[in-house]
């Protein structure tokens, strides 16, 4: 072989080696590859997202969904097995459970805005929510005003705990805002009348009202405080890894696997007690499903909570 010949295949071999180092998974791919293991957090009462059953197996719309992006992760790494494992997670631990690598995912109701999007990464848009609020039908409350001077309770570090504070202030409502760690707290608070209302995404409302003691006692208000849109998760920078859950994502919202998760979920009979939710699609989710769009502007997704 002449010299330049020599120099030619010692070129092509570097050329063949840097592309298979380019290749190699990296960030949380990486991660998932050398440990064989995809950790999932999860909510325990974000019904009918995240939560337990009877049988204290972790089930919902949100988890079905991340499962379908460990499936999509599995194949792309050319993994024969790949176990998948459940941490329960909070509100106030599930950005710092994606930063410390604790989780890869958080099967969540967590709003994707532009505030949060300077610390972490979202998937596509999965749910488009309101925040409401919800009280005893016998308290006649209907409206934002109708709450001055009354006591409201919000989860910990959720954005309804934010805004509801925020116009608080801005329209000097004389609100006593509580704190409670979880969605069930919260409505527990409002069953026990140490709280008015619950300042709450309006589906997660609907959740608790429909699976509590006495779902005819309690309503919902008409009344949008904002637009909540849902994405998965993850960490920021981690482009590869993101690519991987938004072509999952994307999949099943082309092929209409979505549509079937949505009514097992949101129009059928769900655990823990057997209730239909009955919450049709709204015309802003099905905007976003034929158009992704990992977006944290509200304008996103104008008309807002509008079913079809």
């Amino acid at each position: 072989m002449t010299r330049l010949k020599l120099i030619l295949a010692a070129t092509a071999l570097c050329i063949a080696g840097d592309a298979a180092i380019a290749q190699q998974p990296t960030g949380t791919l990486e991660k998932i590859r050398s440990t064989g293991i995809i950790t999932l957090g999860h909510r325990e009462s974000s019904i009918p997202f995240s939560y337990y059953d009877k049988n204290e197996k972790v089930v919902g719309y949100a988890v079905d969904l991340c499962y379908v992006i460990a499936d999509a992760v599995k194949a792309n790494l050319g993994l024969a097995k790949l176990e998948v494992k459940l941490v329960p997670i909070t509100p106030a631990l599930r950005i710092p459970s994606i930063l410390s690598e604790k989780i890869d995912l958080a099967c969540d109701t967590m709003t994707n805005n532009l505030e949060r999007q300077k610390v972490v990464a979202f998937s596509s848009t999965y749910f488009v929510a309101a925040n409401r609020f919800v009280s005893k039908v016998a308290a006649h409350l209907r409206t934002l005003d109708d709450l001055k001077g009354k006591t409201v309770v919000s989860t910990i570090a959720s954005t309804n705990l934010k805004q509801i504070s925020e116009l608080n202030e801005q329209r000097h409502l004389g609100l006593t805002i509580l704190a409670a760690k979880d969605n069930f707290e919260a409505f527990r608070m409002l069953e026990s009348d140490r709280a008015a209302a619950v300042v709450m995404d309006d589906i997660l409302l609907y959740g608790l009202v429909a699976n509590s003691a006495a779902p005819a006692d309690y309503v919902v208000s008409d009344e949008a405080l904002s637009v909540e849109p849902y994405g998965i998760l993850l960490r920021r920078d981690d482009p590869a890894f993101k690519k991987v859950a938004d072509d999952a994502l994307a999949a099943i919202y082309r092929n209409g696997d979505i549509n079937k998760l949505y009514a097992k979920w949101f129009l059928n009979p769900i655990p823990p007690n057997g209730m239909n939710l009955n919450v049709p699609m709204s015309a802003a989710l099905k905007r976003v499903l034929a158009k992704p769009s990992d977006s944290g502007d509200p304008e996103m997704y104008a008309m807002r909570n509008t079913a079809e």
